[in-house]
């Protein structure tokens, strides 16, 4: 059993590796999904020994090198090869953030400069700091509290809501598993994984998979009670001024049913 968060990691990523990704040949019955130990060791070269002490937190200290070829073999994507590294502490420790997040007020009033275009502020376990009139207007009729990942996971409208839930939790939880790798230690990060571990199957399901991606979704599907459906496209941006923040600005393509949808739920908004 793997005994470290490292350990963990290079197990779940290597139970979704297929080996013919590797062109490895498959015969007979395989009692593990995805790829063997042996198999990764072999194709990262290095011995089986050294990566089983690897998988089961023996060995805490593997080199640049070694995680290298291991990103490779486990075909992680830039994002998940930078988690892989915090995993095995070959990262400056991050700073230790403030106990109470605010928003730069600045922030605050540019946002509200945006009538049209919904925007919020997450902070880093994903809490909804602020949002503008059009947010609120958006996501109007969660009733989950102020956490981005309740709403998603505990809310009972959030698959009607998301026509793509599927996708979205994904995402989601991928994003906030890399914020998880930057902070192992924020209490307020921990407290939502321990909320949601105890209250929804689907998120334990998800977060076993220990995807970790920074990219989010470049547009989404919504089904509004009131505005109808909508697709929006997303632009996030990380705030510098608060490390750990994250905007998000929502908008639709010109001349687009989803654009007067969005005109008609924004004004309605501002009455």
């Amino acid at each position: 059993m793997a005994t470290t968060a490292l350990g963990e990691y290079l197990s779940a990523r290597r139970a979704q590796v297929a080996p013919e990704q590797l062109g490895r040949p498959t015969h007979g019955v395989r009692r593990v999904p995805g790829l063997r130990r042996e198999e990764v060791a072999m194709a990262a070269g290095m011995s089986v020994d050294y990566y089983i002490r690897l998988e089961q937190g023996r060995e805490r200290n593997p080199s640049a090198q070694v995680l290298d070829a291991l990103s490779e073999v486990l075909r992680l994507d830039d994002d998940a090869h930078l988690h892989l590294f915090r995993l095995a502490g070959l990262l400056p420790a991050p700073t230790r953030p403030a106990a109470v997040e605010q928003v730069d007020p600045q922030l605050l009033r540019l946002m509200e400069m945006w009538p049209a275009n919904p925007a919020i502020v997450l902070g880093r376990a994903f809490d909804i700091l602020a949002g503008n009139a059009a947010a609120y207007a958006l996501f109007d009729g969660f009733q989950q509290g102020p956490n981005l990942m309740a709403k998603i996971f505990l809310d009972p409208d959030a698959r009607s809501f998301y026509p793509d839930w599927e996708e979205v939790a994904r995402y989601t939880v991928a994003g906030f598993r890399l914020q998880q790798g930057r902070s192992p230690d924020d209490p307020r990060i921990r407290q939502v994984i321990e909320e949601l571990s105890h209250a929804s199957p689907d998120f334990v399901a998800f977060w076993e998979r220990h995807e970790a991606r920074g990219t989010r979704m470049t547009s989404k599907r919504f089904h509004h009670r009131e505005a109808g459906e909508l697709t929006l496209q997303i632009n996030a941006f990380d705030v510098l001024s608060a490390p750990g923040q994250e905007l998000i600005v929502y908008h639709a393509e010109p001349d687009t049913p989803s654009a007067a949808a969005l005109a008609r739920l924004t004004s309605n908004a501002q009455l």
